[in-house]
């Protein structure tokens, strides 16, 4: 093919796997993605195409494969923002200052600005205001009468409030910013819709920094980074006004953390869609709640987060995985959701089971780049889960499985509605 003739040259010797098309295909519910089954199937290292952007890249697919990758300097984040890798989405413009394109020691410099808001001793704090928000989303559910769309009434907004209330986002701002950040996460609206919401988002982010950096005064900066009921914005403006952090780097810090939101709606979405079609695992949470915790942590195991792969590495140096040269200047995706079924690893893979430790999945990331707010995002999960269940122990499905509407065109997996009776 004609992308593969630069490195074929340089490695004629090496017999290369063949380049797989991996087209975005329309997904049902919970469904384990075929491709990336077949992909895992055919070897550690496989070459795949992505339908856009340029050439082919590497795909990881072990458990062990991708700890070392995602934890390996040779492979870098900062040299793919600046290539057109083949990639899943149409759009492509990667902010300079991104924590998720930025290579040590720029990352941990970046990152150290925001860490306080999401301690563990942060989010034992912000808990109990937490469960406030889930508990009137609920009282407004229940005081409404069955049915109910459970995405509509609580799944969606509840992490959109939480996520703005660490933000520090106004609660008349809230809406806004959803509606931007669920167009970023959209593929089906093209390049040119994404663009208009990257820049309504980051542009609104952007004036708050700067009005948290003109406003504070140093000595309420200095409290903020020791996390005192802080939010990001104020963290982000005392950032930037004792030079820690440019402008620009501190909007392209709160951007994702933004968007984080989506995540755990997408994700307590299929949680509970496989809690309500699986009666054997809605009876175990419900009549042991010892057991919620590691069950959690299997259904974050077990769900398909995203579609396809997140975001490419490019390797440095030439680098020997099983006998395969990944030469210098090769892209290189790994799969979590290939490594969270390595049978190596998991035994059984594609069943769930809430006795088996699940502990070391990978669905928060690995390495440098293991997601920031993972505390944060599990906290939500549990008081979704024990607030639902407890509150309302007759909840179940209002419509037959196969009825349910899940998203499609878009990079992070879940249900639009989840229609309920209890």
């Amino acid at each position: 093919m004609a992308e593969e003739t630069g490195t074929l040259a340089e490695r004629p010797e090496q017999p290369l796997p063949p380049v797989r098309d991996w087209p975005a295909g329309e997904l049902s519910a919970t469904e384990f993605e075929p491709v990336l089954a077949e992909l895992m199937r055919e070897g550690p290292l496989t070459r795949i195409r992505l339908p856009y952007g340029e050439g082919w890249a590497w795909l990881a697919t072990r458990y062990d494969d991708v700890k070392m990758i995602t934890n390996d300097p040779r492979f870098s984040r900062r040299e793919a923002s600046v290539r057109q890798v083949t990639r899943l989405a149409p759009h492509f413009a990667p902010r300079p200052g991104a924590l998720a394109w930025a290579d040590q020691p720029d990352h941990n410099r970046l990152r150290n600005a925001v860490s306080a808001a999401y301690t563990v001793s942060a989010v034992k704090r912000l808990r109990p205001r937490a469960q406030e928000m889930v508990d009137a989303l609920v009282d407004g559910m229940v005081a409404d009468g069955p049915p109910a769309d459970l995405v509509e009434r609580v799944l969606e907004p509840f992490p959109i409030n939480v996520v703005c209330e660490v933000m520090g986002v106004p609660v008349d701002e809230r809406q806004k910013l959803h509606d931007w950040t669920r167009e970023i996460i959209s593929t089906a609206g093209g390049a040119e819709a994404s663009e208009q919401a990257k820049k309504g988002l980051f542009g609104w982010i952007g004036e708050a920094v700067r009005d948290r950096r003109d406003s504070e005064s140093e000595s309420e900066c200095e409290n903020d980074s020791n996390g005192d009921h802080v939010d990001v914005l104020s963290l982000l403006g005392g950032a930037v006004r004792r030079g820690e952090l440019g402008l620009e780097e501190a909007i392209s810090v709160a951007g994702p953390l933004q968007i984080g939101g989506e995540a755990v709606t997408n994700n307590s979405g299929q949680m509970f869609y496989l809690l309500l079609t699986r009666p054997d695992l809605l009876e175990r949470f419900r009549d042991d709640p010892a057991s919620r915790p590691a069950g959690i942590e299997e259904l974050l195991r077990h769900i398909p987060h995203r579609a396809a792969v997140g975001l490419p590495r490019i390797a440095t140096q030439d680098v020997d995985i099983h006998g395969t040269l990944v030469s210098a200047g090769d892209a290189v995706y790994v799969s979590y959701l290939a490594a969270n079924r390595d049978p190596d690893v998991f035994p059984d893979p594609d069943r769930i089971d809430f006795d088996r430790d699940a502990g070391a999945h990978v669905s928060f990331g690995n390495g440098p780049h293991f997601c920031t707010g993972a505390v944060f995002s599990r906290m939500q999960i549990e008081l979704l889960i024990d607030t639902l269940l407890e509150r309302l122990p007759g909840l179940r499905l209002a419509v037959p499985a196969d009825q349910v509407p899940f998203r499609q065109r878009t990079m992070i997996r879940g249900p639009v509605a989840l229609p309920v009776t209890w």
